[in-house]
């Protein structure tokens, strides 16, 4: 048997992110979605060759495809470790934390809400908390694995 420091109350799932950090990067899709066809519209691309159009097209495809993961990543604590869905999931299991420290961005916090970064051995994890709740466990985990100290 393998002993936890840390097991929360209840299995915890939430948004990774914000509603204000969604609505910035839907800001910043629409626009750079508008730029992208007013250069399509400016510049002949049917007679570049091959790499460029690639290029162009995988800057597109990379747009769309973290926007949608923006959209629908969560994340859940439960009493197994964290796990985060995203493109590629990210997981920690309780017994393999070193420690833990929620961080953020000073003065923006309401865009950026803070992150909590684990430490398993050599490596670093971040999980973002889209919700109050998600944002009250990281508390407890990261001030857990303060004491631990």
């Amino acid at each position: 048997m393998k002993f936890e420091f840390y097991k929360p109350e209840k299995t915890i799932t939430g948004p990774a992110y914000n509603l204000w950090f969604k609505l910035l990067a839907t800001v910043v899709t629409i626009v750079l979605a508008v730029y992208a066809s007013s250069v399509t519209l400016r510049f002949p691309l049917l007679e570049y060759g091959f790499g460029v159009k690639m290029l162009l097209l995988g800057a597109a495809l990379m747009l769309a495809v973290s926007y949608y993961w923006f959209l629908r990543s969560t994340v859940t604590v439960d009493e197994r470790g964290i796990t985060q869905r995203w493109l590629y999931d990210r997981k920690v299991e309780w017994h393999d934390i070193r420690s833990a420290k929620l961080i953020g961005v000073p003065y923006l916090s309401g865009i950026f809400p803070p992150r909590l970064v684990v430490r398993t051995g050599n490596s670093f994890t971040t999980f973002n908390g889209g919700s109050q709740s998600l944002l009250v466990e990281f508390a407890k985990i990261s001030l857990a694995y303060q004491m631990k100290k």
